[in-house]
């Protein structure tokens, strides 16, 4: 999916919605907004287009109901506003897709669902099924029970692991910008948006890094930027749109020029390679020389203890590592067959001394390529 002519072609979107569209700026549910969404999806879904819907607002909404002008930093709080706003969002999208006979269905997820393989398939199964029987999935993080360590950290970060999991063409943010632009708007008004870049493009994080974020939500453009290049591990574009933009929906499936397209320059890996790139909680770093850092890139090859100059962290056969290198860059992510206490006795060691060192030899390998994927 490269162009916008190809967008009208897309057959499964994931649409997300930010706190300040949702919340008309935190003054409440923006009933008005979630209508035109909502007609909008219905019109799209008889064209055969399947959405899932990322919504942001629970917080939001909790603090409206609870009269909470500024976001408690308190993670129990926030957990109070969310359970509070999640009645409420949940209700408001209920009752204007029941006007058009179609069902919705609450998916709440943590980063823990995703971080484990089990619940990840499960995850996937159950998004597709829910999209198999014409229900529209509304996806939220979930605010009530996360924890910092558990959190995916905004919403734009889930739409693009959301989209990583049903195998979507396209993932579209609105936002309450017309789009991206090579600068901040508000202390450069004249600077040009940007139309459309290849996602992963390392100038669009200079760019973006500077634009900011809300009071209510925990995203700004810095985080659609990566979102987007998470979403092109599997193939799907990201258009970052105004979402108060009247049909700002039906313009995107009609190829109109509207917003910023960020479009994948890559193949898309494949199922469980995507699942290993989408970590974000990693358990230990395994630092390489150079020679392995040259091997896994341009080989494509598995990772060898010699490689290994050092081993940080504590972490479990299995488990998911980061691969640095000596400038301190991550390079790869993979899946460790050795935990840290072994892999530091054998690291800088070739694979035939594994089994003198440590009394036994599991793999010669301390990442197989198939449990490897470059970052």
């Amino acid at each position: 999916m490269t162009s916008r002519q190809q967008l009208g072609q897309a057959k499964r979107w994931v649409v997300k919605v930010g706190s300040s569209l949702v919340t008309n700026d935190g003054r409440g549910l923006n009933h008005e907004l979630i209508a035109a969404w909502v007609e909008q999806i219905a019109d799209l879904r008889k064209r055969g287009i399947q959405i899932v819907l990322v919504s942001s607002g629970a917080v939001a909404e909790g603090m409206q109901r609870l009269g909470w002008s500024k976001r408690p930093h308190a993670i129990y709080k926030l957990q109070a506003a969310a359970a509070v706003g999640q009645m409420g969002l949940v209700q408001a999208y209920e009752s204007r897709f029941q006007q058009y006979d179609i069902h919705t269905a609450q998916v709440l997820l943590t980063h823990e669902d995703l971080a484990d393989r089990r619940r990840y398939l499960n995850a996937r199964s159950t998004l597709r099924s829910l999209l198999d029987l014409g229900v529209v999935p509304v996806v939220n993080e979930n605010d009530t029970v996360a924890v910092d360590e558990i959190r995916f950290g905004d919403n734009d970060t889930l739409a693009a692991l959301v989209g990583n999991l049903v195998e979507a063409e396209l993932v579209v943010l609105l936002t309450d910008q017309p789009g991206m632009y090579e600068a901040d708007p508000r202390q450069n008004p004249d600077t040009p948006m940007i139309r459309q870049r290849q996602a992963g493009d390392a100038e669009l994080e200079k760019m973006a890094a500077g634009g900011g974020m809300g009071s209510l939500g925990r995203g700004g453009m810095l985080t659609k930027v990566r979102a987007a290049e998470r979403a092109a591990r599997s193939g799907a574009a990201t258009l970052i749109a105004p979402g108060r933009e009247p049909g700002v929906l039906q313009k995107i499936a009609a190829a109109e020029e509207i917003g910023t397209l960020l479009t994948p320059g890559r193949e898309p890996l494949v199922a469980r390679k995507q699942w290993l790139a989408g970590h974000m909680q990693l358990r230990g770093r395994l630092i390489l020389d150079e020679g392995a850092v040259r091997v896994l890139r341009e080989s494509g090859r598995s990772l060898l203890s010699v490689g290994v100059t050092k081993v940080d962290g504590d972490f479990s056969r299995g488990e998911v590592v980061a691969c640095i290198g000596p400038d301190g860059r991550e390079v790869a992510r993979g899946l460790v067959n050795y935990n840290a206490e072994e892999s530091r006795r054998i690291k800088g060691q070739s694979s035939d001394r594994i089994e003198s060192i440590l009394g036994y030899v599991d793999e010669a390998e301390l990442i197989h390529r198939d449990n490897l994927v470059l970052v």
